[in-house]
């Protein structure tokens, strides 16, 4: 059973908190099922926001412009598309949209192109390999569908671009890069992403500990595809992939040295920043790396016996579906980290650089074959996972800073507490983030505003448990 565990505390008070309705669109969505799904996304390029909306019947495109006005509408029957679920999108130069239709197994996959102004649509079929390979990450980018994808038998990353209806393949071979375990053992790339399945990071998004402490993440910039490996308790291990010319690039950065680790160190890529952390029960070392040129610019150790001063939240505790406690001291944090896996997340708001460092239980992933299809299995421990917050200036400094909440720790709270809100997606536009969601009493569709900070009517700081706050963003399905 997979298990998710939710982080970053701060105090706050249990209020509903709406913020801003920007619009709302009547849809009936008829019997749930799991058929129904709605996303709204960013034409990157015209920066009008669609809306997709389909049941079991229909497909519904709702297209706003940049100033969330509604401008067009298209309701088509859902014809041909029976056991297919959308997967992902892109938008043409005619700035109409594409949506990518899969079963399940990935052995069918449909493009669809919609026309808006003549409310028509074209079908095309791609006879894909996926289902044979086990897929990493789905994700859009400057318009662009990507899929990638391993294929367990041989040492290659695989990346499937979507675009205009046609899907361009592209192999990235790792077989010449040397690869050590912990123990100095040469290991093959495949092993190494075996047992450190790759993790998709989110750039614009806060990216929670259980998600940031895994060894092997990925992150996708515009042209090129970052892969980190921290599988080796000597250095990080990183892998520049360029979709333009189809190279890869290595560069290594090495990791402090502490006495008696008992787990893995691991690293976070953010805004030309590595920032790496290591710990035992001794002690603790975190540094901030330039990615670009590998100098040190800060580097920070503490033993068991110190007071951490760089932080400036409490050291936590907090079990799944517990409230969150504090420990006394660095010690007892040191102890509770070096038995989970440790991680380092990184996010920056119009101020500040928010680091949350700590630990969480270890979330096994299995790999097992039925009928020659691949699927995985993910299991933990139900232990507890400790954390604590630091806040960096830009000048990398850390300072005391009360943190307010975020966008999406106010988003995750309405959700909490607003349960008719359902079919949730997120989407960060200009400079706030969107909640879109389908009302089940109202039976409408319905998109609010959320920005960082207290809501203006709750400028003060009361009490409150924000073990609610920092899941990750809504999935596309409930």
């Amino acid at each position: 059973m997979k298990k998710t565990f939710f982080f970053f505390l701060i105090f706050y008070k249990s209020i509903v908190i709406g913020q801003t309705v920007l619009n709302s669109y009547p849809i009936d969505l008829k019997k749930y099922d799991e058929s129904n799904m709605i996303m709204n996304v960013e034409n990157t390029t015209t920066h009008d926001v669609f809306v997709f909306a389909t049941n079991a019947t229909n497909v519904t495109i709702l297209k706003y412009n940049n100033a969330l006005f509604l401008v067009n509408e298209f309701t088509v029957p859902r014809t041909n598309l029976e056991n297919h679920s959308i997967i992902g999108y892109s938008f043409s130069e005619d700035g109409n949209p594409t949506l990518y239709w899969a079963t399940d197994d990935y052995k069918s996959i449909l493009v669809v192109k919609y026309y808006l102004e003549g409310k028509t649509y074209k079908m095309l079929s791609y006879n894909s390999p996926i289902s044979s390979q086990f897929i990493i990450a789905t994700f859009q980018k400057n318009n662009l569908f990507y899929i990638i994808t391993k294929d367990l038998a041989t040492p290659e990353l695989i990346v499937y671009v979507f675009k205009n209806g046609v899907v361009e393949e592209k192999l990235f071979d790792f077989s010449t890069y040397a690869f050590q375990d912990r123990k100095t053992q040469r290991i093959s790339f495949n092993q190494v992403i075996t047992d450190n399945p790759i993790e998709k990071i989110e750039l614009d998004e806060y990216n929670p500990l259980f998600k940031s402490s895994k060894k092997s993440k990925l992150y996708m910039f515009d042209e090129h595809i970052i892969l980190t490996l921290d599988h080796n308790p000597i250095k990080t291990q990183v892998f520049d992939i360029n979709l333009e010319n189809n190279a890869i690039t290595e560069k290594t950065f090495t990791k402090s040295v502490i006495n008696n680790p008992k787990k893995l160190g691991n690293s976070f890529l953010y805004n030309d920043k590595i920032y790496q952390v290591n710990a035992s029960q001794d002690e603790l070392v975190f540094d901030i790396k330039n990615y670009n040129s590998g100098e040190t610019l800060k580097s920070f150790k503490v033993i068991k016996s110190d007071t951490i001063r760089f932080k400036s939240s409490p050291l936590l505790v907090q079990g799944e579906n517990q409230r969150t406690r504090e420990l006394k001291n660095t010690s007892k944090f040191l102890q509770r980290l070096s038995n989970l896996d440790i991680g380092i997340s990184v996010f920056k708001n119009s101020q500040n650089t928010l680091v949350t460092l700590g630990g969480v239980p270890k979330i096994e992933k299995r790999y097992y074959t039925v009928n020659d299809q691949l699927y995985t299995w993910d299991f933990g421990s139900s232990a507890e996972s400790v954390f604590f917050e630091s806040t960096l200036n830009k000048d990398n400094e850390f300072v005391k800073f009360e943190q307010q909440p975020y966008a999406f720790d106010n988003i995750n709270l309405f959700l909490e507490q607003n349960k008719k809100a359902i079919l949730a997606t997120t989407l960060k536009f200009k400079d706030f983030y969107i909640l879109g969601y389908y009302d089940s009493t109202t039976k409408q569709y319905v998109m609010r505003k959320f920005t960082d900070g207290f809501p203006p009517e709750e400028s003060l700081n009361p009490i409150i448990n924000k073990a609610v706050f920092s899941k990750s963003f809504p999935a596309d399905k409930p």
